[in-house]
């Protein structure tokens, strides 16, 4: 009597969510609970308490970005994911308990759709690889500075140091700012100096309008009143707590010939140093891979990876991006896509052509 009660109970909501259903889940006690599966299921405010609960992945706060959709399970967590040519792309880790990982993945996984994962954890992709069967393949390494130990002596640091020391010198002021300024004239001038000059790349990194920003910390460089550049970035949380920042939206005049971006990111990492946070993340490097393989790897998509890296830098600038990002000494976390097949070439171009690099 009291299963059906519950399930009763549940199924009324069902109505309401045309891609909802309703799933026994096992339990350690003797009777069986329910459990809501759908799609975009949970309100705003539900998906924000997963996200501050679980949200521990740099690109967990970017999976609130335009387009995304979510599987979503009630009392276990959501996986964010984007719709393209037929397939879905999975971005970043499961916002879950790491004990509810494969129970997750293995009912979103159950319709068949062709899926890939990217952008994912080690954990996460030997999972895939281990319970699923998929392809688990290195696809960059993330960056990730220990603010407690860090600062900015050493050899290796020294184009900091130089950097810092020219904005000194030259009179530029940081200032962190609540409210986003209006940088339109700043952002046509930086966008002519990227590879990629037709659009914002989007999806491994957020969109600047991304309609929610709580917890953004703002950081701006200027001379004198004019903007030389900025850097937006975004919290990454455990257990309700702010656990770090990545820095995702950034813009600087070309005008500044050692790079703003040096001494702009120095002054954010030591406010966040001063405010006992532990750890910066400076996101993705990608195709930067291990050149041994893993058994979940796929030979035949590292040999590609290596080549694009290699040759591809004339659409995009992978290996300028690695070196900005080495600049800072940060310990390098290799990053993973998981794939159904061993060469997963609509996968690679669909992700490319969402991010807008192709």
């Amino acid at each position: 009597m009291e299963t059906s009660i519950q399930f009763a109970s549940v199924s009324a909501q069902v109505l309401e969510k045309p891609y909802t259903r309703v799933v026994p889940l096992d339990t350690h006690k003797a009777k069986k609970r329910f459990r809501e599966i759908g799609i975009d299921m949970f309100s705003f405010e539900e998906r924000v308490e997963y996200l501050k609960k679980y949200g521990s992945h740099c690109m967990s706060f970017s999976q609130f970005q335009q387009d995304m959709h979510y599987f979503d399970i009630s009392g276990i967590g959501y996986i964010a994911y984007r719709k393209k040519w037929g397939g879905r792309y999975v971005l970043a880790d499961p916002v879950c308990d790491a004990k509810d990982r494969e129970y997750l993945i293995g009912e979103f996984l159950k319709d068949k759709t062709h899926t890939s994962f990217i952008q994912i954890s080690e954990p996460v992709a030997e999972l895939i690889h281990d319970k699923f069967g998929y392809y688990s393949s290195q696809f960059g390494v993330e960056t990730i500075v220990d603010l407690k130990n860090w600062d900015v002596k050493g050899k290796k640091k020294q184009v900091l140091r130089t950097s810092i020391n020219k904005a000194e010198k030259d009179g530029v002021r940081f200032v962190e700012m609540k409210k986003a300024l209006d940088d339109k004239a700043l952002s046509k001038e930086w966008m002519r100096t990227r590879a990629v000059k037709r659009k914002e790349v989007v999806f491994l990194i957020r969109p600047k309008d991304q309609e929610y920003q709580e917890g953004t910390r703002r950081f701006y460089a200027f001379l004198g009143e004019e903007l030389l550049g900025y850097i937006h970035f975004d919290p990454v949380y455990e257990n309700g707590k702010v656990l770090g920042y990545v820095p995702n939206i950034s813009r600087f005049s070309p005008k500044f010939k050692q790079g703003i971006f040096y001494p702009l990111m120095v002054h954010a990492m030591e406010t966040f140093k001063k405010e006992g946070v532990s750890s910066l993340f400076l996101g993705i490097s990608p195709l930067v891979v291990d050149p041994q393989c893993k058994p979940c790897e796929s030979k035949l998509f590292k040999f590609s990876v290596k080549l694009l890296y290699k040759y591809g830098n004339w659409f995009y600038s992978f290996k300028g991006l690695h070196f900005t990002k080495s600049r800072f000494q940060g310990k390098e976390v290799k990053t993973f896509c998981s794939h159904g097949e061993m060469l997963p070439t609509r996968s690679f171009l669909s992700v490319f052509r969402m991010c807008n690099i192709i």
